[in-house]
């Protein structure tokens, strides 16, 4: 698993590896929002579909 990876490779005690956690997690959303998200909805071009019921 990978998060007891991250949670052993970082330093200091357990309410520090916390803060740290927080702040890459809230750097690496903010980076989705920010550039990935807008650049993929520009590059494929998804268009808004509705789904009719049936009559």
């Amino acid at each position: 698993m990978i998060f007891p990876w991250v949670w052993r490779v970082l330093p200091g005690p357990a309410w520090v590896r916390l803060v740290i956690l927080l702040l890459v997690i809230t750097a690496v959303v903010g980076v989705l929002f920010q550039w990935v998200f807008p650049w993929f909805s520009v590059t494929f071009d998804i268009q808004e579909t509705n789904v009719e019921a049936a009559p």
